[in-house]
């Protein structure tokens, strides 16, 4: 497992943490941490407190990285009427990639290769005090804040799930 942290993106990841004065650490689980039930499995706590990062598609095609607990369905119409666009658009594998330079499963709220010009935080993870990110590999993830997200990605709080 020692080899997920030679890999490139879990590299960019570490070095945004360090760039952004960071203090968590990068965590290699033994299992997968694909969905954010398999995370918090791994780790021991709750499914709210993965902080997962799902990419959806503007309708100008630029990437929307939402931030979200894991104790929610982003509710698309709900954030696009918030950010007043028409529609958000799921994406493909390959525009995650393209995008992010993360594969599905691993994609980190920061250390992207393209910054998305648009970050949403769910406000449900300010109900935790510790939040675990993805940390650019299915197996990889860091410990971080609500508030230390807010303010690396720059993102805009937001409710992004009536539930």
């Amino acid at each position: 497992m020692d080899s997920v942290l030679e890999k490139s993106a879990v590299k960019r990841v570490q070095q945004a943490l360090l760039s952004n004065g960071m203090s968590g650490q990068i965590k290699v689980l033994a299992d997968s941490a694909r969905s954010a039930a398999e995370a918090a499995a791994a780790l021991g706590i709750e499914v709210g407190q993965i902080a997962s990062s799902i990419i959806f598609k503007l309708p100008d095609q630029s990437p929307l990285l939402v931030i979200t607990s894991g104790r929610h369905r982003v509710d698309t119409e709900l954030v696009a009427l918030q950010l007043a666009e028409d529609k958000l658009d799921r994406v493909d594998a390959d525009y995650v990639k393209e995008k992010s330079g993360f594969s599905i499963g691993g994609v980190a709220p920061i250390g992207w290769i393209n910054q998305p010009k648009l970050i949403v935080i769910d406000q449900a993870l300010n109900d935790y005090e510790i939040v675990w990110a993805a940390a650019g590999h299915p197996h990889a993830v860091y410990p971080t804040t609500f508030n230390e997200l807010l303010k690396c990605t720059s993102a805009r709080p937001l409710i992004v799930s009536k539930n």
